[in-house]
């Protein structure tokens, strides 16, 4: 995958099992073995539906606000300089305030095919349960969403939509009380309600189909981005930027572009220093292992014990990533880099203060991260960022780090 040659061979695997080379997979109980070749049936069969596929589409161009807008920040590429050209792709713009709503739509769509009534969602930033409980309502489906103590009290507006929305969001005090525990209380709910209920997953993450489905939900992204840039400056991005967490902004970004020439940067949260283990830096610093159904790399000790990842941002606070992401990094076609808390509040200040666009600390990351490596871009690069979500979210995050830092 290191060559373009090599790139336009990749046909979008996983293979039949659910294998990304050696990653994914699935790694689950027996009784969810037939709820996932359901889905896995179901989606197949739906992805070459012409009625579902414009179904899809209307959808998210009338209730999700799609295709959201490119935007060229003249402001940011004066004040960097080097003539760079930097340009957002808008997912704040989407109904809810992020890029969640392109794959909750599309699972409600599919819940709705396999006549489920009930969906279950795990949050971590708030985002996908806004989304899903949104999409439940759409579709008049009752849902619960598993979310962390900690995230809980982080994302209080978040939880608050969440109930106004008729969503119960169901606390999980276990672990580090962040996303990982809340996708294994999920698993475990739907290990018991298999037969009425739809886990609609949020990442590229989980057992097969999961990582399929989302990245192809997501995809929109990139392949929107294609038309706009071609129309705006007729020439695809030298460089395209996302921060990554579980990956499901990323890929959905980057999926269009891997058989071009655009350098792919994937931007993981290094917290408080890749030294200190108080980071989500799953590609980074992991190794290898088995987490929530799949084969990825994974934060964890030499007893192969998940240790606690660490983020500012509650929706890059995870120990593992997709195992596509971890395909296409062993592969050499995406580069992964990290980007601290630090970093990330510099990006969120410096988006808001030059552009009046304040964005969500997760692709605050990214936005840190090339402020800080500018230099190291060619003179005169078109420059592509994900900006995946609004900040409206994370305003009282932001308020209480300047307070400690006072």
């Amino acid at each position: 995958m290191k060559t373009i040659r090599e790139a336009k061979k990749w046909k979008g695997k996983p293979d039949a099992s659910g294998h990304f080379g050696i990653f994914g997979g699935r790694f689950v109980p027996e009784t969810l073995m037939e709820a996932l070749n359901e889905l896995t049936r179901a989606y197949q069969s739906l992805r070459k539906d012409k009625r579902f596929q414009k179904e899809l589409e209307y959808l998210l161009a009338t209730y999700a606000g799609r295709p959201t807008s490119l935007y060229e920040a003249q402001n940011m590429g004066r004040a960097l300089g080097r003539d760079l050209r930097i340009f957002f792709k808008r997912e704040d713009l989407c109904h809810t305030g992020a890029h969640k709503i392109n794959n909750t739509i599309g699972q409600g769509l599919l819940a709705r095919y396999l006549g489920k009534k009930r969906i279950i969602a795990e949050t971590g930033a708030g985002q996908h349960g806004v989304a899903a409980a949104t999409t439940a309502r759409l579709f008049n489906l009752s849902c619960d969403v598993y979310m962390g103590a900690q995230d809980i009290e982080r994302q209080a507006l978040n939880v608050y939509k969440m109930n106004l929305l008729g969503a119960r969001v169901i606390p999980v005090y276990s672990g580090s009380q962040t996303l990982k525990d809340a996708t294994n209380e999920a698993i475990r709910d739907w290990v018991t309600n298999v037969e009425t209920t739809h886990y609609l997953l949020g990442s590229v993450v989980g057992p097969h189909p999961y990582p399929m489905i989302v990245r192809d939900f997501q995809s929109v992204i990139g392949r929107e981005t294609k038309v706009q840039m071609k129309k705006m400056v007729h020439a695809l991005p030298d460089v395209m930027i996302a921060c990554v967490g579980g990956g499901s902004n990323a890929i959905g970004f980057f999926y269009p572009f891997l058989d071009t020439r655009a350098k792919l940067i994937g931007v993981e949260a290094s917290g408080k220093g890749l030294k200190t283990r108080q980071h989500a830096a799953s590609l980074t610093k992991g190794t290898i292992g088995v987490l929530h159904g799949m084969k990825s790399f994974v934060l964890q000790d030499r007893n192969g014990q998940v240790e606690l990842a660490h983020s500012i941002s509650a929706g890059l606070d995870y120990p593992s990533v997709g195992p596509e992401h971890a395909f296409l990094k062993e592969a050499g076609r995406i580069r992964y880099e990290t980007a601290s808390d630090r970093d990330a509040l510099l990006g969120f200040h410096a988006l808001t203060l030059l552009e009046g666009i304040m964005p969500a600390l997760e692709p605050a990351h990214a936005i840190g991260y090339l402020i800080r490596k500018y230099k190291s871009f060619p003179r005169g690069a078109k420059i592509a960022v994900c900006l995946s979500g609004r900040g409206d979210k994370d305003l009282d995050t932001v308020r209480r780090y300047q307070k400690t830092k006072r």
